[in-house]
Parts: C-alpha cells; sequence; structure tokens
C-alpha cells in the first residue's frame, strides 16, 4: 500500500496543480485563504479583454444594412427590411476555413429562408407558431452542439421566424415573396463573408499552424517543470484544433501548395509532440533554450507567409545526450519543411473525417447532453410560445425570443449570466430606441441606423453579451415597427416590450432550473465509461493483426471513440456551469476526462503509424480485462484494482498514459 501511494503521490500533486491552474483557484491553495467567488451579478457584467473585430463589425454593418439599401433604390423600403432579416447570416460567420466556412453559410442560408417561409403560413395560427418556433430551436442547438459549429446557434433563426409571423397574418400568400427576399438577403452576407477567399484563401488554416508551433515552444519550454502537464493539454488541444481545421479546409480536387505544406508542418508538429511525451514526461531537467527559440521563429515565418525567412539557423550548444539530440534533428526537420522548395512538397494528404450524418447520429440518444439540451430547449421555447399568445400581449413574440436569448447560455451558470444581460441590455436600449424613434426615421436614415446598430452590436459581442443588447435591442425594435402592420404608440409598444422581455427571460431561469439541473454532472460516470471501452476496443483494432488493406484511420471504433470523448468534454464544461456546482465531483472527474482526451490523442498518433506490433491473444485479452475493470469502476464510482498494463513497442507513452487513467480512478 505504501509503494502505490508513494507512486500515486507525484501523479496527483501534478493534477492537482493543473486542475488549480485551469479553475482559477491557484492563490488560494498558496495562501491557505479561501477566496471569495464573484457573484453572478458581477460576472455576467465582466468585460472580456478580447479584441474589437473591426473588420467584422463593418462587414456585419454592411450585410444588414445594403439589402435595405437595395430596397430604397427600388421604392420598396418594406421589401428592403424583409431582405435585410436575411442578413443575420453574417452574425454566423467566424475565422473558420473557408470550404467549411462556406458550407456552414450555406445552411444558415437554406436555414433563413425555411423558417421565413414556414413562419408566413403558420402566422395565422398561434399554436403552429408555438410548435414551429421550439421544433426550429432545437434543431439550431441540436446541430450547432453535436457538430460544434462557433456562432449565435438557434437565437437568429427563432428571431427570423417570429419577426415574419408579427407580420399580417392574413396574407400567407405572400410566404414565397418574403422567403425569396430573405433569401437574397442571406446570399449577399454569403458572398461578403467570402470575399476574403480571394485574397487570403488559407488564412485561416496559417493562423492555427502558427498557433500550434507557439504551444509547441512552450510545451518545449516547460520540459522539467510543473508546468509540462498544462503545456501538454494545451498542446493537444491546439493540435486537435488544428487537425479539424485542416480536415474541414481540405478540398480533394484542390490541393495547393501551401495547403500541402501546412498539412505537412503540423503533421510533423504532431511527431515532435509525440517524441516530447514520449521522452521526456519524466524529465527533470529542462531542454536547451535554444530548441524553443527555433521553434517561435518557425511561428513568425508561419505569420509572416514568408516560407524560408526563419531568421537564421540555431546551432546546438554544448555536448547533448541522444534523445535531445534527435529533438533537434526534428526542430531542424520543421524548418527544412519551411525552405523546401514548392516542387518538392509531395506528401500526399491523409484526412480522417467522420461523416456529420455520424456525429448526428451518435449525438441522437437519450444519453446525450447535446440531444437532452436541445429537447429542453424546444419544450420550454413551447411553452413560452403558448404563454405568450394566453396573456395576448402585444408583440408577443418578443416573450419566446427572450426565452431563447437567455437559454442559450452554455450552462446554467451562463443562462443566469445571460438573463441578467438581457434585461439590463433591453431596459437601457429601449430608452437608446426611444431617441432614435422619436426623430421619426424614414427611408435611409432606417438604413442608416440599422447599418451602425448592427456594426456596434457585433462590435461589443465579444466583450459583454449585455453591451451588445444594449445596441441589439433598438436595432430589432427598428426593424419590428417597419415590418409589423398595426399603429402602436412607441410608449405602448416600449413598455410591452419590457413586459415581455421579463417574462421570457422568467420562463428561460424557471425552465432551465427546473429540467436538467443536473442532467449533466449524474451522466459522467456513465460516459466516461463508453468511452473508456471504445478506447479499449480501438486499442485492440491497433494491435491485432487486421490483414494487408488495413486503414486505422478509416475504422468505425476510431469515429466512435471521437464522438465519445468530444461528448465527454461537452459534457465535463456543462457539469461545471450546473448551480449549484458539485464542486468534489469535478475536482475526481478532471483529471479522468483530461487523461481519457490525452489517451484519445495518443491512440490517433498511433493509428497514423504503420510499424505496429501485433500483439498475442493472450497479452490483448489482459489489455481489454484491464480497461473493462477501469469502465465498470467509473460505473460504479469505485477505484477498480490495479493490473498490469502491458506494454507498446515503439509507443510507450500509451502504456504510461492508461497505467495513469488507472491510477487518477483511484484519486477518491
Amino acid at each position: 500500500m505504501k509503494i502505490l501511494l508513494g507512486s500515486l503521490q507525484p501523479i496527483i500533486a501534478s493534477y492537482w496543480h493543473l486542475y488549480l491552474e485551469r479553475s482559477g483557484r491557484m492563490k488560494e491553495a498558496v495562501t491557505g485563504k479561501k477566496s471569495k467567488s464573484p457573484s453572478l451579478f458581477r460576472q455576467a457584467l465582466k468585460v472580456n479583454r478580447k479584441p474589437f473585430p473591426w473588420l467584422k463589425a463593418f462587414s456585419a454593418g454592411l450585410a444588414a444594412g445594403l439589402p435595405i439599401i437595395i430596397g430604397l433604390l427600388f421604392g420598396n423600403l418594406e421589401y428592403g427590411l424583409i431582405a435585410g432579416l436575411g442578413g443575420f447570416t453574417y452574425l454566423y460567420v467566424f475565422n473558420i476555413p473557408y470550404a467549411q466556412r462556406a458550407r456552414k453559410l450555406a445552411f444558415v442560408v437554406f436555414g433563413m429562408t425555411l423558417v421565413t417561409f414556414l413562419g408566413s403560413i403558420a402566422a395565422p395560427y398561434p399554436l403552429a407558431v408555438a410548435i414551429l418556433m421550439g421544433i426550429i430551436g432545437a434543431t439550431a442547438i441540436f446541430v450547432f452542439g453535436a457538430l460544434r459549429i462557433a456562432g449565435p446557434s438557434a437565437i437568429f433563426f427563432v428571431l427570423v421566424f417570429s419577426m415574419i409571423t408579427g407580420m399580417s397574418a392574413e396574407e400567407p400568400e405572400l410566404a414565397f415573396l418574403r422567403a425569396g427576399l430573405v433569401f437574397l438577403g442571406a446570399s449577399l452576407s454569403f458572398f461578403i463573408a467570402m470575399i476574403g477567399w480571394f485574397f487570403d484563401p488559407h488564412g485561416p488554416e496559417q493562423g492555427v499552424v502558427r498557433r500550434v508551433y507557439l504551444e509547441l515552444a512552450s510545451l518545449i519550454d516547460s520540459v522539467g517543470t510543473a508546468r509540462f502537464n498544462e503545456a501538454r493539454h494545451r498542446m493537444m488541444t491546439v493540435l486537435k484544433e488544428a487537425n479539424e481545421t485542416l480536415a474541414a479546409a481540405h478540398i480533394p480536387w484542390r490541393e495547393t501548395d501551401l495547403f500541402k505544406r501546412l498539412y505537412i508542418m503540423n503533421d510533423h508538429a504532431n511527431k515532435i509532440t509525440m517524441y516530447i511525451i514520449d521522452h521526456f514526461s519524466d524529465s527533470q531537467e529542462s531542454l536547451p533554450p535554444e530548441l524553443g527559440k527555433m521553434v517561435r521563429r518557425l511561428s513568425v515565418s508561419l505569420e509572416k507567409k514568408k516560407h524560408g525567412v526563419t531568421g537564421g539557423h540555431i546551432l546546438q550548444t554544448g555536448e547533448v545526450d541522444g534523445p535531445v539530440s534527435r529533438l533537434f534533428a526534428k526542430v531542424y526537420d520543421a524548418d527544412a519543411i519551411m525552405n523546401e522548395p514548392a516542387a518538392k512538397i509531395d506528401q500526399s494528404i491523409q484526412i480522417s473525417k467522420i461523416s456529420p450524418k455520424v456525429i448526428l447520429g451518435g449525438a441522437f440518444n437519450k444519453s446525450s447532453i447535446i440531444f437532452i439540451t436541445a429537447m429542453r430547449f424546444g419544450f420550454v421555447t413551447i411553452i413560452a410560445a403558448m404563454i405568450a399568445f394566453q396573456l395576448d400581449l402585444a408583440r408577443s413574440y418578443w416573450v419566446p425570443l427572450s426565452c431563447v436569448a437567455v437559454m442559450s447560455g452554455a450552462s446554467i451558470v451562463a443562462t443566469h449570466h445571460r438573463a441578467i444581460q438581457r434585461g439590463i441590455g433591453t431596459v437601457i436600449g429601449i430608452v437608446i430606441a426611444s431617441v432614435i424613434l422619436a426623430l421619426d426615421p424614414s427611408g435611409y436614415i432606417i438604413a442608416f441606423f440599422i447599418m451602425l446598430l448592427t456594426f456596434i452590436t457585433e462590435l461589443f459581442i465579444v466583450k459583454n453579451y449585455g453591451l451588445a443588447a444594449l445596441f441589439f435591442t433598438p436595432n430589432a425594435l427598428l426593424m419590428a415597427e417597419s415590418t409589423s402592420v398595426g399603429d402602436f404608440s412607441f410608449s405602448y409598444f416600449a413598455s410591452a416590450r419590457i413586459i415581455d422581455v421579463l417574462i421570457g427571460i422568467a420562463i428561460g431561469l424557471i425552465g432551465v432550473w427546473l429540467i436538467g439541473r443536473k442532467s449533466a454532472s449524474s451522466r459522467i460516470p456513465h460516459l466516461i465509461t463508453k468511452t473508456i471501452r471504445s478506447q479499449a476496443q480501438f486499442l485492440v483494432v491497433l494491435f491485432s493483426n487486421q490483414g494487408e488493406d488495413f486503414h486505422a484511420h478509416e475504422n468505425p471504433a476510431l469515429r466512435k471513440m471521437r464522438i465519445n470523448i468530444n461528448n465527454l468534454e461537452t459534457l465535463y464544461n456543462a457539469a461545471a456551469g450546473e448551480i449549484p456546482v458539485n464542486r468534489k465531483a469535478l475536482d475526481y472527474y478532471w483529471p479522468v476526462t483530461f487523461t481519457i482526451v490525452q489517451l484519445g490523442y495518443l491512440l490517433e498518433e498511433c493509428a497514423k503509424s504503420e510499424q505496429r506490433t501485433v500483439l498475442s491473444d493472450q497479452t490483448l485479452a489482459k489489455l481489454l480485462y484491464a480497461c473493462e475493470s477501469m469502465a465498470t469502476a467509473a460505473e460504479q464510482k469505485k477505484a477498480p484494482s490495479i493490473k498490469e498494463i502491458p506494454e507498446f513497442e515503439g509507443f510507450p507513452s500509451l502504456q504510461k498514459e492508461i497505467v495513469r487513467l488507472q491510477n487518477v480512478l483511484r484519486m477518491k
């Protein structure tokens, strides 16, 4: 027992240090004084330090205002405002590869057009409107969540649907016309979003590969220090992002020289990372600082897009042993790749991607937190819409819309933040709207204000949702007043809007609180069990005789493991945002989740190698038994017994990581 505890101590200390750093509690552990967590109110009002996205904000304003200006040029402001609803498509633009951006925005364009058509034909039937609103919201939440697509998710689909239903309910025959106008406005946003492809077609890919080499330099510098585990975690996270980014950017019939170079550079960074993990994980000595400096110069070359400008070679200094010398050689190889003539870059690109159909299928089950969240989202939205219709509120669609905005938070804590931000932002936003509407704007003045307010909204959304709501509210009011039939005084409309928003916020908070408040944390043990078993299956696939035509990166076991790991990370993040948070459970599950993710990365890298030893049936049986013991223990919330883990020739880090997983599961 003493020997076991002694072997666990450095592991416990390492993970505890890493967890404290990630949870922001290092100061508390060092001083021994319990720091007071900021209140929900203060957290909600916190302003991020992210830089202002000036270009994106300008483009968003252009996408929102141009359709209105075009409508005015043709003498029809109403048509321009309806087409302007399609301008919300640009708000789904993020710094992702252009190939992926085109697919994503095409889906958004189709979605905006469809919800416009459905809103037009369903407008006379309140019950149909409520049900469709819930279905639209749930579908968007599920698709964006399962495919891990960055963006505002359901809110603008529900907004467009809601505003369309707020128009005259007596004109369903205009459904095709309105859908066509929104399609044109959304298509304009699509083209604005894709303009950058003509000037910098691989900008997003270059950016992520550059970050890979910056993190690689940090990993090299962290060897032999207490920061190594944290650096390794960041390195594997950015490598995973880079792999996904390059896979999304890959177009089989259009492989440019630059894309090939970026692919090879990223693949080489993976190999260097594996070498460091295999040979320096337990090192007590630091590596020569020249290594980190050289890798940082490679990242600068990627940023400047000047292959061959690395600032000169850095030579090895002094005597270095075998592993360090080979690491120098690998870094020099990376430099050589940067300087290699384009004609010599002929390495075949093997991209392993999981189809959206498989991913959606993996998330479509009763145990998936994404599916549960989508169902909760849809159900509460339907209830909010029904309550609004029953209360016969003016512009009743603001109730479910506010409910949707609140529930769009990534966690329970984020939902409360959204409620506070939405409430404060709406009240102040109505004051801003009163000033604008008091001017009785018309024509091009309306177009100008919509462009300006959209620009400011997109500028501040990265800082704080509440700040963005200050300007989004008058923008939405201006568009709603201009596209709705009926003579409402502003004072009546504004007071009704405040009531609608408060009711929607209350329904959203109550719905989230009552449904699935502990749904994430309670499901972690089951998903850990599933993930460990899927990793065991893939291990057997990798180290057993699969025949000559076997390709590990195409095996279903790999796809299953990836899906389970993605779901586990999502589930853990959701559990971390619950109220009240089960801190004891999170403290235990963090190192387990961390180790499972790292093991998944190692297995994927192992799958790329064609030189894998075939293990005997007896050895594989021992391995399966050890993994099943861990999976069963996780499901039953017990500490597993220590089992012997066989060696994997050529992949020493695999054995270490499985042993580490076995040990962290015992940290009760």
